[in-house]
């Protein structure tokens, strides 16, 4: 999840002021405060401005994990503890700081800038584009075949001593005898003999994901079936065939949101370099090596 960033505006007011919060603005209802540590608090407005200014990826993973949400908060008030004490200190104010928190700024201004002019209008991209994007990459959007797995797991690393590896196979040997049992309950047998939770189900895997000693034995099981142990490094894993899914192409509404935001992507990094080329043959820049040379040797002895 994306951290709480500075932003680039707040460099220009005085860093007390920014430690000590943001007053509501005149005429307008005072915001409900959210939270509160020493002199500072954060409303709701300010949190609605952080979630908003956050990438849709961050934003919907906030929506699935509120936890999330109150740590980017928690780091917030951390962060204004911090600010108080830079304030209380007058550190900002060391020409060293100030200088950094200079160049800081520049950076900031000019990636907010050239933001601005390389986003490419809401309009893109347009069905058409995005019909022909999709068709060109149907190839990347293939599915591969699912397996819906559930596994009984026995601990054994193979650098474990022989008492603990025949321990091992033991234990292995009694769930085998459960599990060949009439009417035995895979789910019910990985609880107890492994405690496995959700009765080891694994849920859906691709094939490609499976490791190719599991994945051989998967792939020759019916449905509802059991494999032999397969030995790990890690120890001895028995899985259980719950279904499977045949391989498939993506279908555009799936995967309609992705490919329109790497298109939009793709388009402002286009963007971004083509104003840069022309800004760059409009006002073409000199350097003077030698004397650019020589500073690089200066700051080289410097840091000697």
């Amino acid at each position: 999840m994306a951290k709480p960033k500075p932003v680039a505006a707040a460099t220009q007011a005085p860093l007390a002021a920014i430690a000590a919060g943001q007053p509501a603005a005149p005429g307008k209802a005072s915001d409900d405060v959210v939270a509160r540590v020493g002199n500072t608090e954060v409303t709701a407005s300010e949190l609605r401005g952080y979630v908003a200014a956050l990438a849709l990826r961050d934003q919907a993973a906030l929506a699935k994990d509120p936890a999330q949400f109150s740590q980017a908060v928690r780091l917030l008030l951390a962060n204004r503890l911090v600010l108080q004490e830079v304030a209380a200190q007058k550190w900002d104010q060391q020409p060293a700081v100030t200088a950094q928190l200079a160049r800081v700024r520049e950076n900031a201004v000019v990636e907010l800038y050239l933001q601005s002019v390389s986003t490419p209008p809401e309009s893109f991209p347009s069905e058409d584009e995005l019909q022909k994007t999709y068709d060109a990459n149907r190839g990347a959007l293939l599915m591969p075949r699912q397996f819906q797995l559930a596994q009984i797991f026995v601990a054994a690393p193979k650098d474990a001593d022989k008492a603990s590896e025949d321990s091992a196979k033991k234990k292995v040997e009694e769930i085998q005898r459960k599990l060949k049992a009439p009417s035995a309950d895979f789910a019910a047998i990985a609880g107890a003999e492994a405690d496995a939770k959700d009765g080891g189900d694994l849920g859906w895997l691709p094939e490609n994901q499976i490791k190719s000693e599991i994945r051989a034995q998967v792939i020759g099981l019916a449905k509802n079936a059991v494999s032999d142990p397969v030995r790990l490094d890690d120890g001895w894993h028995i899985l259980k065939l719950i279904d499977t899914k045949a391989a498939y192409t993506r279908s555009l509404p799936e995967v309609r949101d992705q490919l329109v935001q790497e298109m939009r992507s793709e388009r402002a990094t286009a963007l971004r370099r083509a104003y840069l080329a022309e800004l760059v043959r409009q006002r073409p820049p000199a350097i003077n090596e030698l004397a650019l040379s020589k500073v690089l040797g200066e700051a080289s002895q410097a840091a000697r």
